[in-house]
């Protein structure tokens, strides 16, 4: 019992910080204080989080451009992501890259990426080179179930296989590539018969029984730090907020908020509260509010890049 609370506890925290990073970008958004687009996590942070939980420091990720709760999951410098959604040059990507490009190498947080599925045959790049130096380390690669429609997926899973790479495959399936349905866009739905076909072993979670996925995650781990196989998890999820923006969009009616309640209902965050006392929850809050406040007011007291800094750290032919 008190190893589930210590669990709880540490979920709690990172999932908390999550979501009131988002809900503070989507107030000050309008301000003109955000110089990128953003895609946010709110609903769907658990995937990250307790994925990542189970994680070591050295282990590497792939993610997307909705790609703020993996970083932070990923102990992402938090200072550091809020610089870069300000354009600073104390961000991440020292300015350039914005909220769909975050990236933190000393915790093996790799670029995300705007392109749909792009780092996916990335992802299975880098478990060939660990393969091929005989670490122990392993890759895990996030995307939606959008990705899994690209021509890339399916030919990354193959090779996966294939080579047996140490790479964990992570669908967080919101059952929504910007507005269609998976049905809508897939003859195939069940989307764990694409690892399946390719001789991939799987298995299909919701995000609120983050119990259960913390617990066969982490023998499914285990294993493949010492059989170098790949495995692919769907994680069912439900995203509150639009595809991209700051607000919510029920009102535009490809999704019912009605219909889609008892989903919204079952919030990680909301189910792991009724496990915790209030003394516990009031600490993790007033945590989560102080680290919040400096990140905040370290990207607004951080400078902007000068010209010169357009001309650094880029590729030239």
């Amino acid at each position: 019992m008190k190893k589930l609370t210590q669990t709880n506890i540490r979920l709690l925290k990172k999932l908390l910080l999550i979501r009131k990073v988002e809900e503070k970008i989507s107030n000050i958004y309008f301000t003109d204080k955000i110089k990128s687009p953003i895609h946010l996590s709110i609903g769907q942070e658990a995937a990250s989080v307790v994925v990542c939980d189970l994680l070591t420091k050295n282990d590497v990720v792939f993610g997307t451009y909705r790609g703020h709760a993996l970083y932070l999951a990923k102990n992402g410098n938090l200072n550091k992501m809020i610089a870069e959604l300000f354009g600073k040059i104390t961000g991440c990507a020292r300015g350039k890259g914005g909220s769909m490009h975050l990236v933190d190498k000393k915790v093996n947080m790799m670029a995300t990426s705007a392109i749909v599925a792009s780092s996916i045959p990335e992802a299975v790049g880098y478990a060939f080179a660990l393969k091929y130096e005989k670490k122990k380390e392993i890759v895990v690669c996030f995307f939606g179930d959008g990705a899994t429609n690209q021509g890339v997926f399916h030919e990354s899973l193959n090779y996966a296989s294939l080579y047996k790479l140490p790479i964990l495959f992570v669908c967080e399936n919101n059952d929504l590539a910007i507005h269609s349905r998976v049905k809508d866009r897939s003859a195939q739905i069940n989307l764990t018969e694409f690892a399946k076909v390719n001789k991939i072993s799987s298995k299909s979670f919701y995000d609120y029984d983050y119990f259960t996925i913390q617990k066969k995650l982490k023998k499914i781990i285990f294993n493949m730090r010492n059989k170098n196989k790949p495995y692919f998890i769907e994680i069912k999820t439900n995203r509150h907020y639009s595809h991209v923006g700051p607000d919510t969009d029920w009102d535009l009616g490809y999704r019912n908020f009605n219909h889609e309640k008892k989903n919204i209902n079952k919030d990680p965050i909301n189910l792991i509260k009724k496990t915790l006392s209030k003394n516990q929850i009031n600490k993790i809050q007033s945590h989560v509010n102080l680290t919040l406040k400096k990140a905040f007011e370290f990207a607004e007291k951080s400078k902007f890049p000068n010209k010169n800094e357009i001309k650094k750290n880029i590729f030239n032919e």
